[in-house]
């Protein structure tokens, strides 16, 4: 399963770059960045995963040498990034609209041209 995590999050992450490379279409771009944040998302928290572990909460009587945990640094850090990579998709798309509305157009090549 860990594997298909992996997998997973490296063709997210292409997908993402292929997206932000080759198209033109400024709409397209912003939702590839999107896609990279949720394929980097699932790499970091496929990394903390344990396999067999539990949730880093006991007490001092609980815990034992034999006890698994799984990291909580990444999932705290990916939770931080969800919302981040919120907040820039739409502040990126606020900028989309206002491309749309002087240019009227979200081809970049035509948005250079016109603007010099």
């Amino acid at each position: 399963m860990i594997l298909t995590n992996y997998v997973c999050s490296i063709l997210l992450i292409a997908l993402g770059l292929y997206c932000v490379v080759c198209k033109r279409n400024v709409f397209k771009i912003v939702i590839g960045m999107g896609v990279i944040d949720y394929g980097v998302n699932l790499l970091i928290v496929s990394i903390g995963f344990n396999p067999g572990g539990s949730a880093p909460i006991f007490t001092a009587r609980e815990l034992s040498h034999d006890m698994f945990f799984v990291d909580p640094v990444p999932q705290a850090l990916t939770l931080t990034s969800i919302v981040i990579g919120a907040c820039v998709t739409a502040m990126a798309m606020a900028i989309v609209i206002k491309l749309k509305q002087k240019y009227g157009t979200l081809d970049t090549e035509k948005i250079r041209r016109i603007h010099g």
